[in-house]
């Protein structure tokens, strides 16, 4: 932080001396008296470190009395992963909490070579070759995917699993509307794809989630089969936490791998911002949205930096641009690529294996709640649906009060009838357990859920 610290008043008198002034109401003497701050900042008398550390102790006091403390147990997209402090301390450097757009690779080397090695992992994490440099969101990334399904077989025509995340669906409908694309649904039976229910020629993409928004882990064969059959891209809308223990998209033979980042070093109340991620096969690299970072040589034949790839209407295709994205999230994903390097293969995997056997501890504990039963019987990995004796969103509330976030209500998400929940979606809740959670939590969590059921 030293570097955003005020000047001393001898800097100050030195840069002052070095223009030839005496003092800093000369310096700002041009500017207009109608313009200048003219009654000063009217800013309180300063405080000691320890008043305001004192502060902020109150604050955490009373934010953890009204609940900012909960336990949580809820997913739908965004999950309580352990952030690593040397996660925290690298990502918040200024050099990468300043830097924007790198369009002047000479000045922006490192930046660059952060984001091809964050492109390098998304690779692997997909299974496929390329990757970009990001996007914005999940739900984002996955309009991206299906314009360049579109772009690739001149079709028009979507087939989205209802497993898929309810608010991406709404993103695509929503981008539909611009672009033309007809959507069709495929409704979940028992908390699988039935795919047996489409009726459509000349598909686009055929979309599935890996594990479903629900938690379930799709039967990605009878999807691909499918994809193949109408000649369609393989979609994979794909939990990056799940490749440490699951088959990688490109092992199912997606074209296409997109997915949510925020898992690998975004905090929950980060305040907005999340990671999409992108990747494809390697016949599809010119359609690619955003930009790809690669390295090459410089000059005098050292390694260097540099956007290979920026196929976007700001740049030199223009009206051949595939997307109009603009920029990347270079912040979070290079977070993203610092955790993942603190993780290595390994600690991807035993991530994955420790939210598992939460997951299905909890599941397996919840089965001897009267008043709770499991939505699906279908395999699942960190995420699972149960349906309660009451509506969700009042055992959330009563759960609230022992001090456990018990989930999401499905119905919050769907916002009404889906065709991923048979009858009453209001009392359908999803739970997530990350590897943060521990065997006394979940404990607590029964109990809790007892009581709310009641």
């Amino acid at each position: 932080m030293a570097d955003y610290l005020a000047h001393t008043p001898e800097e100050v008198a030195s840069m002052l001396a070095f223009l030839g002034l005496t003092s800093l109401d000369e310096l700002f003497m041009h500017i207009a008296p109608a313009v200048r701050l003219a009654a000063g900042n009217e800013l309180p008398t300063g405080r000691s470190e320890p008043d305001v550390a004192q502060d902020f102790a109150r604050y955490g006091r009373a934010n953890r009395a009204t609940g900012g403390s909960l336990v949580c147990f809820a997913g739908g997209g965004a999950y309580d992963h352990e952030v690593p402090a040397v996660v925290r301390s690298l990502a918040s450097r200024s050099e990468f909490v300043t830097a924007y757009t790198p369009y002047q690779p000479e000045v922006a080397q490192g930046v660059l070579q952060a984001l091809f090695e964050y492109q390098t992992l998304v690779s692997r994490l997909s299974g496929l070759p390329i990757a970009n440099a990001s996007l914005y969101d999940g739900a984002t990334a996955l309009v991206e995917g299906l314009n360049l399904a579109a772009a690739a077989t001149g079709r028009s025509t979507m087939v989205i699993s209802s497993g898929v995340h309810p608010h991406w669906r709404s993103v695509v409908r929503t981008f539909a509307r611009g672009t033309g694309h007809r959507v069709v649904e495929v409704p979940l039976v028992d908390g699988v794809s039935d795919w047996s229910t489409v009726d459509v020629d000349q598909a686009a993409a055929v979309v599935v989630a890996y594990p479903n928004y629900l938690g379930v882990i799709e039967e990605m064969d009878v999807a691909a089969r499918h994809a193949k059959d109408l000649g369609a891209l393989f979609v994979v809308a794909g939990d990056p936490v799940a490749a440490g223990v699951l088959r990688t998209a490109g092992q199912w033979g997606a074209d296409v791998f997109v997915g949510e980042g925020q898992a690998f070093g975004t905090a929950l109340s980060f305040g907005g911002p999340y990671l999409g991620l992108f990747a494809v096969a390697r016949e599809h690299v010119r359609r690619l949205p955003g930009r790809i970072v690669g390295e090459t040589v410089d000059t005098n034949g050292r390694r260097a930096f540099v956007t290979t790839l920026r196929a976007r209407e700001q740049d030199i295709r223009r009206e051949k641009a595939t997307s109009n994205v603009c920029t990347n999230q270079t912040l979070m994903a290079i977070t993203a690529a610092i955790q993942l390097g603190w993780l290595g293969t390994d600690g991807l995997r035993q991530v994955g294996i420790a939210s598992a056997t939460g997951a299905h501890a909890l599941f397996e504990a919840l089965g001897d709640v009267a008043g709770v039963e499991p939505l699906t019987r279908a395999p699942f990995l960190r995420e699972f649906a149960i349906r309660l004796a009451r509506p969700a969103d009042e055992v959330i509330a009563a759960m609230a009060n022992d001090g456990v976030l018990a989930g999401l209500a499905v119905s919050s998400l769907t916002g009404g009838a889906d065709g991923s929940i048979d009858g009453d979606a209001s009392r359908v809740l999803l739970v997530a357990v990350t590897e943060r959670r521990t065997s006394e939590e979940l404990d607590q969590y029964v109990e809790s859920m007892r009581k709310a059921v009641r």
